[in-house]
């Protein structure tokens, strides 16, 4: 059993949440290839980490996939929350499309996480899970929402907008202070990730390789940059080709936690 977990410890999150959608699921490899419709030849490089789904299959896993899991594929796969609610907004059956958007919350013990607050209160879940900063690297995670939270703090829901897609996550590492300095906890909303929105604002960011990160994005002539608020640090350009995208926007964050 050792043995078998230490060759899991260097796969992608993606290739360990498909093996275990399949595993919840119940089925082999040939069952979900037929359902993906693709050789079971493809699964099994997907689960060993040798081959990436493409965005088309990614958005089909989710569709497999329960409440809990289905975000992660879809965001893996290019899909936006915000471009989904400005669908449903659009759509003549928006209020009935919107409440079955709340459906993706964070869910606490089988309960919504805002369950039984007033409306002027709510849960943002606090994940086990670190974001890193310019040197230092975060946990390797893709998407915010497929990180389980193990407890909750009770904010203003003034403090945000978007309380479904909302959570909070510790920074390592030194490279953003004096703004953000090791042990702070940050709250980012992974709704806000349109890049045209945040020039100058302080986002979170996810690598297969680095993991999550903490940044300034700037923007200059045609470049989008994420910068580190030391000067010691070498800024890093945010391209497809990087292998960096953005996760969400940074919207608070308290100082001196324990």
């Amino acid at each position: 059993m050792m043995k078998r977990k230490s060759k899991r410890i260097g796969l992608p999150e993606w290739g360990l949440q498909i093996t275990a959608l399949r595993e919840r699921l119940g089925i082999n490899q040939a069952e979900l290839a037929r359902r993906m419709e693709c050789s079971a030849m493809t699964i099994s490089r997907w689960e060993r980490g040798l081959l990436q789904p493409s965005a088309e299959h990614f958005i089909q896993l989710g569709n497999l996939a329960d409440k809990t899991e289905a975000w992660f594929f879809w965001e893996m796969g290019g899909v936006r929350p915000a471009k989904v609610m400005e669908a449903l907004q659009a759509s003549p059956r928006a209020k009935r499309a919107s409440g079955t958007a709340q459906y993706y919350g964070h869910y606490f013990d089988g309960k919504p996480a805002n369950s039984g607050k007033p409306p002027h209160l709510v849960d943002v879940p606090l994940p086990k899970a670190a974001i890193g900063t310019h040197g230092q690297p975060g946990d390797r995670r893709s998407s915010l929402r497929a990180i389980p939270a193990h407890s909750a703090v009770t904010t203003p829901a003034s403090w945000c907008p978007n309380p479904a897609y909302t959570s909070l996550l510790r920074v390592k590492g030194h490279s953003m202070e004096p703004v953000l300095r090791h042990g702070d906890i940050v709250a980012v909303d992974s709704f806000q990730t349109e890049r045209g929105d945040l020039y100058g604002q302080l986002v979170v960011v996810a690598n297969e390789q680095a993991g999550l990160s903490v940044s300034r994005l700037r923007r200059y002539d045609t470049l989008d940059v994420l910068e580190a608020e030391s000067r010691r640090y070498d800024p890093v350009i945010l391209s497809k080709a990087s292998g960096w995208r953005i996760v969400g926007k940074v919207l608070w964050w308290i100082s001196g936690t324990p």
